[in-house]
């Protein structure tokens, strides 16, 4: 069957968690599996990670964190309402909650934002590729809008927009994954008007939230493409981005960004992303069906009514949220 011509950004996410991560992405990149990373500036082994980008070249962007370890911002002097008691960011879910009951200050989002753009400056000598979020905080309301003034102002153009198509429809995903990806589908539907509004642009489709740890094998990944190029005219050019995070298990206490490693990262998960991602027969697959990998400088990305995207995307933005 004739498909989209795709031309696909992989980005692994947490570039700078540990020394055992960085060297399982590395690996990847090199292997020509993933083809940009998103450096968290907060993390424990950012110094060494921005050294390694450096010196292989790897386009780097800023994974935005304002949910897991110490700020680097004004926040971590006390006295904020992005963090609890310890000093520490709130956390996934914490933070979550703290945004939907109104108690985060968004000024305090934007200066901790603007402090993680400076120290990835001061990191690469450069600005990021794009900007994302640690635990997609970047979509979250309120958040989004701040984030996307940061963003412009600075001057950097791409970000992710984590709309997954059939997410709800993965029954190997447990209750908790498919739920928090419902809600994540919501906030980044809303999240539109205020990127479009501040010029931001992002690949037309997104993959990666089926696909995440052990989940992950060619044939989800390819399923998830499938799904998210449905009622694309064949020939049409495409632009996605596949999130990913490999590397090698984490070993406490080294590791993350001030409170130790996560279990997930200390998991085999991340091992199995990076054998599935490294091994041939992915590669194969999108060889086959003409998927051919790039960064996202590579890319003409569109917002929404420049041309195509998809399904969620173009729905959702007929009635976007105000900036």
């Amino acid at each position: 069957m004739a498909r989209p011509r795709v031309r696909l950004v992989v980005t692994a996410d947490d570039f700078g968690y540990c020394p055992r991560r960085d060297e399982g992405i590395v690996e990847a990149f090199l292997a020509g599996a993933v083809t940009s990373v998103s450096l968290l500036v907060n993390g424990s082994a950012a110094g060494s990670a921005a050294e390694l980008a450096r010196r292989h070249r790897i386009p780097t962007g800023l994974h935005a964190n304002l949910s897991e370890g110490r700020p680097v911002g004004p926040a971590r002097h006390g006295a904020s309402s992005l963090i609890g008691s310890e000093g520490f960011f709130l956390g996934k879910m914490g933070f979550r909650r703290a945004v939907a009951a109104g108690e985060v200050i968004l000024s305090q989002v934007r200066e901790e934002l603007e402090a993680q753009l400076s120290r990835f400056r001061e990191l690469l000598g450069r600005d990021p590729t794009h900007v994302d979020g640690h635990q997609h905080v970047h979509v979250l309301p309120g958040v989004c809008r701040v984030f996307a003034q940061a963003l412009q102002a600075c001057g950097v153009r791409f970000t992710r927009l984590p709309l997954e198509r059939g997410v709800d429809g993965c029954a190997w995903l447990e209750a908790p994954a498919r739920d928090f990806a419902g809600a994540l589908e919501q906030d980044a539907s809303a999240a539109i008007g205020p990127f479009v509004h501040h010029g931001l642009q992002w690949t037309d489709v997104f993959v990666g939230l089926s696909t995440c740890g052990r989940h992950m094998s060619a044939h989800r990944v390819m399923e998830a493409l499938t799904r998210a190029l449905e009622g694309m005219p064949a020939g049409q050019a495409v632009t996605a981005e596949l999130m990913v995070h490999p590397g090698y298990p984490s070993v406490p206490p080294v590791g993350g960004c001030g409170e130790g490693p996560d279990a997930f990262s200390c998991s085999s998960d991340r091992l199995h992303e990076l054998r599935v991602l490294t091994a041939p027969v992915l590669q194969a697959q999108l060889a086959r069906d003409g998927v051919q990998l790039c960064t996202l400088e590579d890319l003409d990305c569109k917002r929404p009514g420049e041309g195509s995207t998809s399904k969620a995307t173009r729905e959702t933005f007929l009635e976007p949220s105000p900036p």
